[in-house]
């Protein structure tokens, strides 16, 4: 019956060895190293401690043990723990909140929710909960109640307290102050950064909600989403020519893109008082009704960069596109030609690459076409709704629409745009496809931020939900922003990464309280430096323990 003690040293380990004589039985402490001799595993004894109740009696092998943990760097920390009171109590994430507070501050958010929450008797701090919410839609997108849970994960003043209660009184109060709050933020910006705005962009999403009922605000419609069977809102956002977000609008979930790019145009007037910008939209804003409000304005006439609707409008399928003239070559994969219709103004644009890869998507369903034609005859040709458009009926025959192919060729990697305004065709185009900033908005809100699927049962808190999650948008456009300047290129998923791993760890040791910074690694130095924020110090003396 040898019991086996091993110790932490590489192939030796302690043998506690019973041995029974005439006196009785006795257990001894050998050392004994393992090892491998021509395959086979054999045993030495390098020595014998003693007897093993003689040993704990006097303490040896308690001063044996420490003397040899003295060469472990791992026990010496155990035990270095153990007799100094070292106590680790919290570890919450930093780095986040120290750049995005910095930034908050900036923009002076806490003083204008404070101006705005004069009166209003809350109990708990508003404005912080406020950024809290900001900050879960950069760091952890979710619901208010996932929220209430994440927040006691982050190191921030004043997030200490703040409950889902509080979070849904926030998303309230944001509903009910929000058009002085971007009034607010607009002025501001344009004092802060003395920007003259020239070009605004605009563009449409929608937002689903998970609930079966419809609202006044909640309706079914057009679903980008592919979501049909929810009731959803309709978000407009105007973002100017450096990505930065002006102004945002929900709008019921059956409304047409048309129709709220007119009412954010008289948003932009009426509580912006903006005079005079070029708006750029894309082709499915544009309509006679849209054109008369952005150039029939008696005091701020818009000029305008639309796209048009290639297939729709039959003055640009019969007399743009079939205008002769040569194209002038503006960018890789981008020529432009200009074309007058009366007084109406357009651009023809064309990408080669692209044009070869619609000829090349037209060959392949005329293939498809042709096959299902042999194979299940007329019948199958006419289930599939995606043939329709280059077949043509006659005398009950189904056949090949040559007219229709040849009319969808000449739409090969084009688009077009109409313009009231003088810009060179080529500057007209640039324009146009600079739509990206506020299309790189919607993809921020809906998968960085995650505005949908927006879990509040009622209207109000769904817009304070959006409000919420555009606040979040302006910290992001603003550290995007720091970081070109710098020409910082980085992921935002590795930055954010990078950052999250920036903790707060709270110690006690001998009475006294401290906070230990982790190390910042990768994206997260330039975070900080583009922020403006110094990194806290690795260790900060808190206090006494209380």
């Amino acid at each position: 019956g040898n019991t086996l003690l091993y110790l932490h040293i590489i192939h030796m380990f302690v043998r506690n060895k019973r041995s029974v004589g005439r006196g009785g039985a006795y257990e001894y402490l050998q050392i004994v190293r393992s090892y491998r001799e021509g395959g086979k595993v054999r045993q030495q004894i390098i020595g014998t401690l003693g007897r093993r109740d003689h040993l704990v009696a006097s303490g040896e092998l308690d001063g044996l043990l420490k003397s040899l943990a003295g060469f472990s760097e791992k026990l010496r920390v155990v035990e270095a723990v153990r007799e100094s009171g070292l106590a680790a109590r919290t570890a919450k994430t930093w780095g986040p909140a120290l750049v995005f507070g910095r930034l908050w501050e900036r923009q002076g958010l806490p003083e204008i929710l404070g101006k705005l929450a004069q009166g209003r008797k809350f109990e708990f701090d508003l404005e912080r909960a406020a950024f809290a919410l900001a900050l879960q839609r950069l760091c952890a997108p979710g619901s208010d109640l996932q929220g209430s849970g994440w927040v006691q994960t982050v190191a921030a003043p004043g997030l200490e307290g703040l409950a889902l209660q509080h979070f849904y009184r926030t998303t309230a109060f944001l509903a009910q102050v929000r058009q002085d709050l971007e009034r607010k933020l607009f002025r501001r910006d344009r004092n802060l950064f003395n920007q003259a705005m020239d070009l605004v962009f605009i563009d449409t999403t929608s937002l689903y909600c998970y609930r079966d009922e419809e609202t006044e605000l909640r309706r079914r419609g057009y679903s980008r989403d592919r979501r049909p069977e929810l009731p959803q809102l309709v978000l407009c956002v105007a973002v100017d020519e450096e990505g930065w977000p002006i102004a945002w609008e929900v709008f019921p979930g059956n409304t047409a893109d048309a129709a709220a790019l007119r009412q954010v145009v008289t948003l932009l007037r009426e509580r912006f008082q903006i005079g005079k910008v070029v708006v750029v939209a894309d082709r499915g804003m544009i309509s006679r009704e849209t054109l008369k409000l952005l150039t029939g304005h008696k005091t701020a006439p818009f000029d305008y960069v639309l796209g048009c609707k290639l297939r729709r409008s039959k003055e640009v399928r019969e007399e743009v596109l079939s205008r002769g003239g040569r194209y002038q070559k503006v960018a890789d994969n981008l020529e432009v030609k200009e074309v007058r219709v009366k007084e109406r103004r357009y651009v023809v644009c064309r990408n080669l690459k692209e044009a070869r890869k619609d000829a090349l998507a037209r060959e392949a369903l005329v293939e498809k076409l042709k096959a299902t034609l042999a194979r299940e005859g007329e019948k199958g040709l006419m289930a599939n709704r995606g043939f329709a458009r280059f077949l043509q009926t006659a005398k009950g025959s189904v056949h090949l629409d040559e007219a229709a192919l040849a009319a969808d060729a000449r739409l090969d990697g084009k688009f077009v745009l109409t313009t009231n305004t003088e810009m060179p065709a080529a500057e007209v185009a640039l324009t146009y496809k600079s739509l990206w900033r506020v299309e790189r908005t919607f993809r921020e809100q809906k998968s960085t931020l995650e505005v949908r699927p927006i879990y509040h049962q009622r209207d109000d808190t769904s817009i304070g939900h959006v409000v919420a999650s555009f606040l979040a948008l302006r910290l992001e456009a603003d550290l995007q922003q720091r970081l070109e300047e710098r020409d910082n290129k980085v992921s935002w998923p590795d930055l954010m990464r990078d950052l999250g791993q920036v903790q707060s760890v709270l110690v006690e040791l001998d009475g006294q309280r401290y906070q230990l910074r982790t190390d910042l690694v990768d994206a997260a130095h330039k975070a900080f430096a583009a922020a403006g924020v110094r990194p806290p110090p690795p260790v900060t003396l808190l206090g006494p323990i209380s």
